[in-house]
Order: structure tokens, then C-alpha cells, then sequence
């Protein structure tokens, strides 16, 4: 996880409502398909990659759905405090 990677997610405020959305839920609980993005489904996949990449997020799948979990002990511990000044950020 570089912070350059992780500034390159945290930019875009589609991925920002996408993290703000996972921090405020238990892990796993949220499908890719029912975040209300406004944005197609190739767009939205390349958000959620773009996160998976920077260590942002991690991902399974459930059968058909592929549930997320917000990796923020990950991250609170490589960079502390810059999730949360990003998050509060509305």
C-alpha cells in the first residue's frame, strides 16, 4: 500500500462516496451493485479496482454478488488520520 496509490483513489468523489458508504456499515455486508453511483457498471468496476489496488478495499464474492470491506485498520495503521480527514471531507 504506497500513499501515492492511495491518494490517486482518494481524489475521485465517486470512490470517496463509495468508501464513505463501506465505513458506515459491518463488513461484508455491502454488494458492488447496490452502491447508487452515478456512473455505468464498466466505470463503476474500474472505481471499485482502482480501490482494491490501493488497499483501500477488499473483496469476495458471495455467489452471484461480490461483497467489499473497507480496510481501514489496514490503513489507519500504514497512514493515521488521512482516511478520516478525507471521509469528514463532505
Amino acid at each position: 500500500m504506497s500513499l501515492q496509490d492511495a491518494l490517486a483513489a482518494l481524489v475521485d468523489p465517486v470512490r470517496r462516496a463509495i468508501l464513505r458508504e463501506l465505513d458506515g456499515i459491518p463488513d461484508w455486508t455491502k454488494a458492488c451493485g447496490t452502491f447508487d453511483l452515478p456512473v455505468t457498471k464498466a466505470t463503476r468496476s474500474h472505481h471499485f479496482a482502482v480501490l482494491r489496488a490501493a488497499g483501500l478495499i477488499e473483496q469476495r464474492d458471495s455467489g452471484p454478488r461480490r461483497l467489499n470491506r473497507l480496510r481501514r485498520p489496514e490503513f489507519d495503521e500504514a497512514f493515521p488520520g488521512l482516511l478520516d480527514l478525507v471521509l469528514a471531507e463532505r
